[in-house]
């Protein structure tokens, strides 16, 4: 019968305990357009709304030495380091949170002497482990002496005492099952913000990499419109001793000879900027990297021929900053449940039990054993309206959770849009950069020819020659400029994570 009663009561605290607050969660959502307005193929890129496939985006460059940045910076960056101890930590606060299921249990040793000189008076000694059930216990040697009432005092004592005590709070109405949700969300929360950090250091890497290249090839096209300058303003040097030209014509070669060596050194100081800030991002001192990073370029790499950018709802699925916004949307719709928990009864069971004698060898025997079973019952009765401000608090953090998610989404969108809007105008641009870049070459070439025949004075050929170093700084600084823009692409669509990462 007994049996019965304990398992009827069992399955009463199994059923109570089923029963869980607070509301359930429903992800937010967001209506995702058709596809990108903007997804228009460009002179030498096809823009396509195929599987984005992202996840190793850099090696469609082909470029080797940023492949090696790119696994130097995964593996030591600061920032991902910090983030990477994040996510430890959110797991170990999961831990904690889900510890409150479980019973807590403590134990306590005590050990006391006493001893009465009745001659000179009494004296006490003893020592205790830590503080635990109180016992008692008759153990005593040696004559007695007389207390209070006339009760005897043994003038020796020895008394051992081991307990343990246990407590636990039933979790009735769920709001520990409710905190193990927000610190679970937490945690996966945690873990896609170290993902959103991976995209962007990856991003910021290889524009900084290709920024450095785009300088370099300006740094090398300038030493050689340099060195050509110098070889004319000897030239005009010879030309005027033979009374073919002026000395205006000397004077304005050496001022295209200073105007061309002025510009080198701020180019230098931005290609040094770059190498620091490439060395940053790998944890590492400039001068380790600075050799590495020495070679220049030729030409820098092309875009690659197809750009996937799927659909804008695959954004919701690809977009760490958007998972992670989400599950801060569970995490606040969880805490609900926690302090609409509060308002309800709890449950909570005290067991504690002690051995106690005045000796060690037979202190675990039945006789030494007491125990104590406590079961309490306590029902916030008035607290002012504490909790129902509580829980009008954490709606509000879970409605503005919500409005941070549908900004999120919002704002991924514009960033691919605004990102595909600028590659396609600087991919247009660049062709007739380019275009400009041929016609000052065969202008310049026409200008020299007609120089050296009389037909035209040296001005035309400065002229030209202007024309050139102009067209051809431009196109380097659009090549490098619709490769940012490609860059940007691929972090608006959330390239550079693996799945399992």
């Amino acid at each position: 019968m007994r049996r019965v009663q304990v398992c009827g009561i069992a399955l009463t605290a199994v059923s109570l305990a089923a029963c869980t607050v607070g509301p359930n969660y429903r992800p937010p959502s967001v209506a995702a357009p058709p596809g990108f307005s903007e997804a228009q193929s460009t002179g030498r890129t096809v823009v396509s709304t195929g599987p984005p496939g992202l996840s190793a985006w850099w090696t469609r460059f082909h470029d080797p030495i940023l492949d090696e940045l790119v696994r130097r910076a995964l593996k030591d960056n600061l920032d991902l380091q910090t983030a990477a101890s994040r996510v430890r930590e959110a797991r170990a606060q999961e831990r904690v949170a889900g510890a409150a299921e479980l019973p807590s249990i403590n134990a306590s040793g005590n050990a006391l002497t006493y001893n009465s000189d009745r001659k000179s008076g009494s004296s006490a000694s003893g020592g205790s482990a830590s503080g635990g059930p109180a016992s008692s216990g008759p153990a005593s040697s040696g004559p007695a002496s007389s207390g209070p009432g006339g009760l005897p005092i043994p003038s020796h004592t020895n008394l051992y005492s081991v307990g343990f005590d246990a407590t636990w709070e039933i979790d009735l109405f769920g709001g520990t099952r409710r905190a193990i949700e927000a610190a679970r969300a937490s945690t996966e929360a945690a873990q896609w913000a170290r993902r959103d950090g991976q995209v962007s250091l990856l991003a910021e890497l290889a524009n900084d990499y290709f920024t450095l290249r785009a300088v370099q090839i300006r740094i090398a096209v300038g030493q050689a419109e340099l060195k050509r300058q110098q070889d004319l303003f000897v030239l005009a040097q010879a030309r005027r001793k033979t009374g073919f030209v002026t000395d205006l014509d000397v004077e304005q070669q050496a001022t295209q000879v200073a105007t061309a060596a002025a510009q080198i050194p701020q180019l230098q100081a931005q290609a040094s900027a770059e190498i620091h800030a490439i060395a940053i991002l790998l944890a590492e001192a400039p001068e380790t990297v600075e050799q590495g990073l020495a070679a220049t370029a030729s030409a820098l790499a092309p875009p690659p021929p197809a750009l996937p950018v799927g659909l804008p709802s695959d954004l919701l699925r690809r977009r760490p900053d958007i998972r992670e916004a989400e599950r801060r949307v569970a995490a606040a719709n969880a805490e609900i449940g926690v302090q609409t928990a509060e308002r309800y009864p709890k449950i909570n069971l005290i067991g504690l039990g002690s051995f106690a004698g005045s000796a060690i060898d037979s202190l675990f025997s039945q006789q030494n054993l007491a125990s104590v079973a406590v079961g309490m019952v306590t029902q916030p009765v008035f607290d002012g309206g504490r909790s129902r401000g509580q829980i009008a608090a954490t709606q509000e953090e879970r409605l503005q959770a919500d409005l941070a998610y549908r900004k999120a989404v919002l704002g991924a969108f514009r960033d691919v849009e605004d990102g595909l809007a600028r590659y396609r105008s600087e991919d247009e641009r660049r062709a007739s950069l380019a275009r400009s870049v041929t016609s000052a070459q065969n202008s310049l070439t026409i200008a020299e020819a007609q120089y050296r025949t009389g037909f035209v004075t040296y001005i035309n050929v400065l002229q030209a020659e202007t024309s050139l170093l102009n067209a051809r700084d431009q196109l380097t600084q659009s090549d490098a400029q619709v490769l940012s823009d490609l860059i940007a692409i691929y972090k608006a669509l959330g390239g550079g994570w693996e799945v399992g990462a």
